[in-house]
C-alpha cells in the first residue's frame, strides 16, 4: 500500500505539476497547527480561518486551470464540428474515419482532465477528514456547507463540473453521428435509451460516474458485501485484473455462495423436529444449527491464507467436505445418533469457502466490473438465505430405500449432498485458476501513457465524498502521516495482531454493531420453528413459507435503501434510526399478553428483520469507507473481520437457545431476547458516544 501523496506525486501528468492540489504541503500545515495549539501560539479560530483561506486558495487554483482546460477542448471540439458539417456536404469514408479518430483523441484528453479533478478531489477529501481527525473538529461538515452553494464559491465547480457535463455531451452526440447507423435518420436524442457503442465514450461515462458518486443500488449492494477496494488502484493492478479474470470461475464462486447459504438455512424448519426423533430436546437444534457457524470461525481464517496461493484447491476441498458434512447429516437419522448430526453440520461450517468467494471477487475480477461482482455476492447469499427454508419446506415427503429413510429430517442432507457433487464435477471441468506471475511482476511505477490506460478502463470507484454522505475515515490510520514510510509498512496484513491494531474507534464500533445485528437476527431464524409450534401449532411447511418470505425481503429492502433512502439521509442517521427500529422490534417480540398471538411474532419478527438488514447494508457500507485500506488485501482482510464477527454473533445465539432450553418452554422467548436486548441498547450508545466524538 503507496501512501496517496506518493500516489499523488507519481500519477501527476508532468505539464500540469502546478496546478495540482498540493496536499504535502497542507498536511505539514496541519502537523504545525497542532502543535502551535498545543503550545498555546494559536487559537482555533485564527487556525480555522487560516486553513479555510489556503483550501480556497488551492480550490480555485485548481478550478481556474480547469475552466482553462475546458475551453481549450470546446474550442477543438468547434474546430472538428466545422470539419463534420464540411464532410456532410461531401462525405468521404476515409476523413469520415479519420474525423472519428480526432474526436476519440479528443476524449483521451477529456479523460486526463476528468482524472486530475478525481485525484485533486480525493486530496480535498483526505486533507478535510485529516484535519478533523487531528483537532476533533467538524470543520469537513463546517466548509463544505458554507462553500457548496455559495454563488462565489469554486467547491461547487469540483463537485458539480457543468461545465464537464457539456463537453462530454458534445463529445458523445458527435461520435454518435459519426456512427454508420445503416440509414437511420434517428439522432441521439430520438434514442435515450440506446447506448452509444464506443469504448472512449465508455470510460468517460465510466469516470464521470466515478464524480458524481450518486448513490445507488449497485454500490449500495456492493459495499453490502465488504469487498474493499483501494482509491487510485494502479494502471498495472487493472493490467493484472483484466488477465486474471474468468467469467466462468466467477459464477462458480457466486454458485459456491448461493448453495453455501442454502445448506446452511435448509435444516432451519426441521432442525427441532429431526432433535427429538433422536432423543434429545427441541432446543438442542441451537446447537444443531450453530455447529455450521462454529466451524467456520475456524475455516474462514484457513481459507482466507489458502487463497493467498489457489483458488481452485480451496474450492475442491471445499465442496468435498461438504458432501461428506450432508452424507453424515442425513445418515445420523438411521443410526440414531445426535452426535453423527453435530459431526456433519461441524463438517458443512469447515466447507465454508466465503473468504474464498470474496477474496476471488477483490483480487481477479476487474475494477470496472467489480461492484456488479459484489452485488452478485450479495444477491446470491439473498438468493439461497430464501431458497434454504423454502427447499425444506417442499421436502415434507417420507420413504425408505433398503435401510435409508427419506423424510423431511433426512432430505435436506440428501439433496445438499447431490448438489454439492454436482457442483464439484462443474467446478473441475470449467474453473479456471488465476494466473499469479502477473500479480508478482507488475512495477509500482506508470508514465502518463499507461494512466491514460487506466482511464480507459474505467475504473468503478466512488470519487467525491460530501460530509453530508460521509464518517469521518479515520481507518486508514492516517498510513499517508509519513511519506517516507518503508514500503513493508504498506504491505497488506497477515496477522491477526497487526489487524487489532488497525482497527479505530468508529471501526470497532462497526463491528459491534454487526454482531449485535447477526445475533438479533440469528435468534429470530433459529428459535423459529421452536417457538411457532409451541405457541401456535405451525407445521414445518408454514414454518418454512414464514422464513423464506423473510429472506425475500432482503433484495426489496436494499433497493428501497440503496436507491431513495440513502439519497435522502446521512449513513449515520439511517444507522441510528436502524438501530433504534432493531430494538423497537425485539422490545415488541417479548410475551408479555397473554396468549402470545400470531400477528404479533409476525409483525414484530416482520420489523426486527427488515430493520436489521438495513442496519447491515448501511453498517457495511459505513464500515467499507471507514476501514484501514491496509485490509482490502492480504489473509487478514476487511471481508474476514466482518465474517468473524458475524459468525461469532451466530455461535453465541445458537449457543443461547441451546442454554434457555434449561428453563421452561414457555419462557424460551423472553429468557433468549433479553440478551437482544441487551445488546441492541449497547450498540446504541457506543454509536451516539463514537460519533458524537468524531462530529
Amino acid at each position: 500500500m503507496v501512501a496517496f501523496g506518493k500516489k499523488l506525486k507519481d500519477r501527476q501528468i508532468q505539464e500540469w505539476q502546478g496546478y495540482y492540489i498540493n496536499y504535502k504541503l497542507m498536511k505539514k500545515r496541519v502537523k504545525q497547527y497542532a502543535q502551535q495549539i498545543q503550545l498555546g501560539a494559536l487559537d482555533r479560530r485564527h487556525v480555522l480561518k487560516d486553513f479555510s483561506r489556503m483550501l480556497d486558495n488551492q480550490i480555485e487554483k485548481i478550478v481556474l486551470f480547469l475552466l482553462e482546460q475546458q475551453g481549450l477542448l470546446a474550442c477543438q471540439i468547434t474546430k472538428l464540428g466545422e470539419q463534420r458539417d464540411a464532410l456532410q456536404e461531401e462525405p468521404e469514408i476515409s476523413k469520415i474515419i479519420e474525423l472519428r479518430e480526432a474526436y476519440r483523441a479528443l476524449g483521451q484528453d477529456l479523460l486526463k482532465l476528468l482524472f486530475f479533478v478525481e485525484i485533486n478531489a480525493i486530496g480535498l477529501r483526505k486533507i478535510l477528514k485529516k484535519f478533523d481527525k487531528r483537532f476533533g473538529y467538524r470543520f469537513t461538515d463546517y466548509y463544505v456547507k458554507t462553500r457548496a452553494n455559495h454563488p462565489y464559491s469554486q467547491l461547487q465547480q469540483v463537485f458539480k463540473h457543468v461545465g464537464l457535463g457539456a463537453v462530454v455531451g458534445a463529445l458523445s452526440r458527435n461520435l454518435h453521428d459519426l456512427q454508420d447507423r445503416q440509414g437511420s435518420y434517428l439522432s441521439i436524442y430520438d434514442q435515450p435509451t440506446l447506448p452509444l457503442q464506443d469504448p472512449v465514450v465508455d470510460s468517460i461515462n465510466a469516470a464521470v460516474d466515478r464524480l458524481t458518486n450518486s448513490t445507488n443500488f449497485l454500490n449500495f449492494l456492493g459495499q453490502h458485501a465488504l469487498i474493499m477496494q483501494e482509491e487510485l488502484p494502479s494502471p498495472t493492478e487493472e493490467h493484472v485484473d483484466d488477465q486474471r479474470y474468468h467469467f466462468m470461475s466467477l459464477l462458480l464462486n457466486l454458485a459456491n455462495t448461493f448453495l453455501y447459504m442454502v445448506n446452511t438455512y435448509i435444516i432451519v424448519p426441521t432442525a427441532d423436529d429431526y432433535s427429538m426423533s433422536l432423543g434429545a430436546a427441541p432446543t438442542v437444534c441451537g446447537i444443531v444449527i450453530g455447529a455450521m457457524a462454529v466451524a467456520q470461525v475456524f475455516s474462514s481464517v484457513y481459507f482466507s491464507a489458502w487463497s493467498n496461493k489457489s483458488y481452485f484447491r480451496p474450492l475442491v476441498f471445499s465442496s468435498i467436505v461438504l458432501f461428506l458434512g450432508n452424507i453424515l447429516y442425513a445418515l445420523a437419522y438411521d443410526v440414531s445418533s445426535i452426535w453423527i448430526l453435530l459431526i456433519g453440520r461441524l463438517l458443512c461450517g469447515f466447507g465454508s469457502a466465503r473468504a474464498v468467494n470474496r477474496r476471488y471477487i477483490s483480487d481477479c475480477v476487474p475494477l470496472k466490473i467489480r461492484m456488479q461482482a459484489s452485488a452478485g455476492f450479495v444477491s446470491a447469499s439473498a438468493l439461497g438465505m430464501a431458497c434454504g427454508p423454502a427447499l425444506a419446506g417442499i421436502l415434507q415427503i417420507n420413504f425408505k430405500i433398503s435401510k435409508l429413510t427419506f423424510n423431511q429430517n433426512t432430505l435436506p442432507g440428501w439433496v445438499m449432498a447431490v448438489a454439492w457433487l454436482i457442483y464439484l464435477v462443474w467446478l473441475w471441468i470449467t474453473f479456471k485458476e488465476p494466473s499469479r506471475e502477473a500479480e508478482e511482476d507488475h512495477s509500482p511505477h506508470q508514465s502518463n501513457d499507461e494512466v491514460n490506460n487506466a482511464l480507459e478502463k474505467g475504473l468503478k470507484q466512488p470519487l467525491l465524498i460530501s460530509s453530508e454522505n460521509k464518517v469521518d475515515e479515520d481507518a486508514d490510520q492516517d498510513c499517508d502521516d509519513s511519506e517516507e514510510a518503508p514500503e513493508e509498512s504498506r504491505q497488506p496484513v497477515n496477522s491477526i495482531r497487526m489487524a487489532y491494531r488497525l482497527l479505530t474507534p468508529s471501526v470497532k464500533v462497526q463491528l459491534i454493531i454487526y454482531f449485535m445485528l447477526k445475533y438479533v437476527m440469528e435468534i429470530l431464524l433459529s428459535e423459529s420453528s421452536v417457538i411457532t409450534t409451541y405457541y401456535f401449532n405451525w407445521s414445518t411447511s408454514t414454518v418454512a413459507v414464514f422464513l423464506a418470505c423473510l429472506g425475500l425481503t432482503v433484495l426489496p429492502v436494499n433497493i428501497v435503501v440503496g436507491s431513495y433512502i440513502s439519497n435522502m439521509f446521512q449513513d449515520r442517521q439511517i444507522l441510528l434510526a436502524s438501530e433504534i427500529m432493531v430494538l423497537i422490534g425485539v422490545l415488541l417480540s417479548f410475551q408479555v399478553i397473554i396468549p402470545y398471538s400470531e400477528p404479533q411474532y409476525i409483525c414484530s419478527g416482520l420489523l426486527l428483520f427488515v430493520s436489521a438488514e438495513v442496519l447491515e447494508g448501511v453498517n457495511l457500507s459505513l464500515l467499507s469507507r471507514v476501514m484501514s485500506s491496509r485490509l482490502s488485501r492480504g489473509t487478514y482482510n476487511g471481508g474476514l473481520l466482518s465474517t468473524e464477527a458475524g459468525t461469532l454473533a451466530r455461535v453465541v445465539a445458537d449457543a443461547t437457545i441451546t442454554l434457555a432450553g434449561y428453563v421452561r418452554q414457555s419462557m424460551l422467548l423472553n429468557v433468549t431476547l433479553l440478551p437482544s436486548l441487551f445488546i441492541c441498547v449497547t450498540s446504541i450508545l457506543a454509536t451516539c458516544f463514537t460519533y458524537n466524538s468524531l462530529y
